[in-house]
């Protein structure tokens, strides 16, 4: 019997596969891995761009976009610094209470 049929006779005897919920804390996790990957290959959209766009941002990221400051600064990620994205990593139910903040959104939706 090859490899590939045994594994092929094994997942049949297994049954379905089910997956529950992701816990909220996992999540955040990776999507701060998946924004810092981002910016390693340049910088990020301007927030200004982003709320132009219809996108939604949190209360500091607002604040951000409104003040005048240079691109550089508009393209950077300023969950990196929120207490936010530190609470919603190490908390399976951290309260957040944001609107805009993905953090906020994986523990309260």
């Amino acid at each position: 019997m090859t490899d590939d049929l045994w594994f092929e006779h094994l997942a049949e005897a297994s049954g379905p596969v089910t997956v529950g919920p992701v816990a909220a804390n996992l999540k955040s996790r990776i999507y701060s891995a998946l924004v810092a990957r981002m910016a390693e290959d340049g910088p990020l959209l301007d927030l200004r761009n982003t709320k132009d766009a219809g996108g939604h941002l949190c209360v500091f990221e607002n604040a951000l976009a409104v003040l005048p400051l240079g691109t550089d600064l508009h393209s950077r990620n300023p969950c990196r610094v929120c207490h936010a994205r530190v609470l919603g990593e190490r908390m399976p139910h951290a309260p957040i209470f944001r609107p805009g903040c993905p953090y906020s959104e994986f523990h309260n939706g």
